[in-house]
Formats: C-alpha cells, structure tokens, sequence
C-alpha cells in the first residue's frame, strides 16, 4: 500500500492506494504547492487507513524531474516551492518512508496501462488536458525517460503554430499556450466574456455562440495536432486521453480523435483512443505502481 501526493495545477490530490485500487482518496484546490497543506493532508489518510500502513510514498510533479535526485528541474511559473527541494528526504521526514519522484504525465501513463483504462498496453502514448498539456510514452514495454529525463513529456510545447505567441517554456506557438486550461482561460478574459471556464466554454459552443465555437474548434485543433506530431514520434498502438478536460469525455474526445485520424501520415497505424473513467485518479494510480516498484527494488 502506497501514498501517493500529485502536487497538480490546481488541486493537490492524495491517496492511499493498494495494488491500483484506491483505498482512501482527498483533493484540495490550490494554486500552488503547498507543503505544509500535503503533509496535514496526508497523514489524515494515513490514519483513517490504520491499522494498516503505506510502505512507499509515490509524489508526483507538473514539470521536468531529477529522479535520481528526487528534484523538480522546472516547471515555468509553476510549483515554486518545489524548484530544487529534494522530496525524497521532505517524504522521509514528513511520513518516515522511502519515496519515489516523477512527472505527472509519466505517472498518469503507467496507472493507465497497468490497472487503468488500457491495462497491458506496451505501446502507448498519454495526453492530459489540464492546466497545461502533459504527454508520456511507452514504447516496447519502456516507459521513455531520455538521457536527462525530458523524453516523450514536453509534447505539450510542440509548435503548432509558427505565428503563435510566445510560451512560457520559451518556444513559440505551443500546443499548450494555446489549448492548456490556462491558456484558454487568459483568452477568455481578454474577450470580456462572460464564459470563464472550459467547461463553460464547450457548452457555449454547444449552444451555439460563434466566439465560443471558435475558440473550441481551434482548441480541437492543437490538440489535435499535438497528438498527430506525437503519433508520428512514437508509432503508440493507443493514444490515452487523460486530465481534467477530460472529464467532458466524448465531447472532447471524438474530435480529437477524428482529427488525427484524418492527418496521420497515410500508412501510419490508427491508434485506437480510450478515455479513463476515472481521469482523476490516472497519477495516483502510478505512483502507486512506480513506488512499490521502487521500494520493492530496494529492499533486495
């Protein structure tokens, strides 16, 4: 049994997870991470699941990650209290156990493919829509990491659009700077409309307001070619669509897909999409997974 903490864009969500299942789950809306918060937060559930107790804590990050030195690298603009804090030893003091660090888009991947919505998959590539765009990808049964950890997970900033604003990363015209939540909400306001949410925003568009359609469809689009530019990268059998835009499921979901099967290159494979039931749970899900691995390895 293992805690798993996901300091997410906005919310800090935590769980005691046994073997993918779900034991005992909490979210906090936050803007930022807030360590004293997880702590508090975390040992509430660590008591209401007495008598029994996690062995490992899994902690997930938005942004680039050391795991060997269980650091966030960057994350621009995001988790500033996180940048350069060893969490390894913030777990040990705070809980009196052994921890794992990754990035919240590799640890979505693995919950998904191991007891989530496409179990056994060894080909495989992830997106959360979320605050930002977080991808992941598997590739023969190996979870993709690179040289210095930034492999298969910056398909967010991709560009999509040379003549796109500048991101946050640095990069220009980034699937996310234009279809990330934040991204959708500062246009939103810059409108002056009276739609402040994506949730909102689809069902505007729903209900037929042109400004809103537009900037759905053109959101569609990046993420779209996000996926397409990924598929080409990593040839996935299944393209996993996760986070909390997804939780208008087909909505989003059957354009995304529609358009990417229509703009593969000719002969590329198909990949087949599916969507979570549970989106919110897909990072905790793999934290359970890569601490008990790892804690495993360690006590050989």
């Amino acid at each position: 049994m293992e805690l798993c903490v996901d300091f997410g864009g906005t919310e800090l969500k935590l769980g005691i997870i046994d073997r993918g299942t779900p034991v005992r789950t909490s979210a906090i809306p936050v803007d930022e991470a807030d360590l004293a918060l997880a702590k508090v937060a975390a040992t509430r559930l660590i008591d209401a699941a007495a008598p029994a107790r996690p062995t490992a804590v899994g902690i997930a990050v938005p942004g680039v990650v050391d795991r060997a030195a269980g650091r966030l690298v960057k994350a621009h603009d995001k988790q500033q209290e996180l940048a350069d804090l060893d969490l390894v030893v913030w777990a040990k003091a705070a809980f009196g156990l052994p921890a794992v660090v990754e990035n919240d888009a590799r640890a979505a991947l693995v919950g998904e493919i191991s007891t989530g919505s496409a179990p056994g998959a060894t080909d495989a590539v992830l997106v959360t829509l979320g605050t930002g765009i977080g991808t992941a990808a598997v590739m023969d049964g190996v979870l993709l990491r690179g040289a210095h950890d930034h492999a298969g997970i910056l398909g967010g900033h991709l560009t999509v659009d040379l003549d796109g604003g500048l991101c946050n990363c640095g990069n220009v015209g980034c699937a996310e700077s234009i279809a990330g939540a934040w991204a959708l909400r500062r246009e939103l306001a810059a409108r002056g409309d009276a739609v402040t949410d994506v949730k909102e925003l689809f069902a505007a568009a729903e209900a037929g307001d042109a400004d809103a359609v537009a900037l759905r469809d053109r959101a569609i689009r990046a993420w779209g070619a996000c996926v397409v530019s990924l598929c080409h990268a990593y040839d996935p059998r299944v393209v996993i669509l996760s986070g909390g835009i997804m939780r208008a499921g087909t909505a989003v979901g059957e354009p995304i897909q529609t358009y990417v099967h229509k703009h593969l290159w000719s002969s590329s494979h198909r990949p087949a999409f599916v969507i979570p039931d549970r989106p919110d749970l897909s990072v905790l899900r793999g934290l359970s997974v890569l601490a008990a691995d790892d804690h495993s390895q360690k006590e050989r």
